[in-house]
């Protein structure tokens, strides 16, 4: 099997950046998108057309864009290094059940797709807990209209 490589694209020059406003127009827009080819046309999957609106966004406010492949089924230390813990805190979400696994064998795979519910689930999480915990000092501050609180 053929190893993969990440590509990292630099944007263009800030002058060369007008064509990739109207193709990010185009991209996001509802029409559907196709390809052309000598061939004929290929219609763009969903998926694709999110990942290269992302990358001309990136690209158009001068960011560099790197697309890497992943394996949908990931070792534990690689699901770890995704979700950025370490292997021994990842083995206890998996015990506690918290994500899916397999054994084949004595080694645990988990799927890529439940490491990165597992990583959206736990950012909603923390924005609703950080949100609940701003409303609470707004309510417990009072007359700190400014959201400042004098501390002398």
């Amino acid at each position: 099997m053929a190893a993969l490589m990440n590509r990292t694209v630099l944007p263009p020059p800030t002058d060369d950046r007008d064509g990739l406003a109207a193709l990010k127009d185009v991209l996001a827009g509802s029409e559907e998108v196709s390809i052309s080819t000598p061939e004929g046309s290929v219609p763009l999957p969903d998926s694709v057309r999110g990942l290269l609106v992302d990358a001309v966004t990136a690209l158009d406010r001068g960011q560099a864009v790197t697309v890497e492949p992943h394996r949908t089924m990931l070792t534990t230390q690689e699901a770890a290094e995704l979700l950025g813990v370490t292997r021994p805190t990842l083995v206890r979400l998996l015990e506690a059940g918290k994500i899916p696994y397999t054994s084949p064998g004595r080694h645990r795979r988990v799927e890529l797709a439940d490491v990165l519910e597992y990583q959206q689930g736990e950012r909603a999480r923390r924005g609703q807990v950080l949100e609940e915990m701003a409303r609470e000092e707004t309510a417990d501050s009072g007359d700190a209209s400014d959201g400042f609180i004098s501390t002398r």
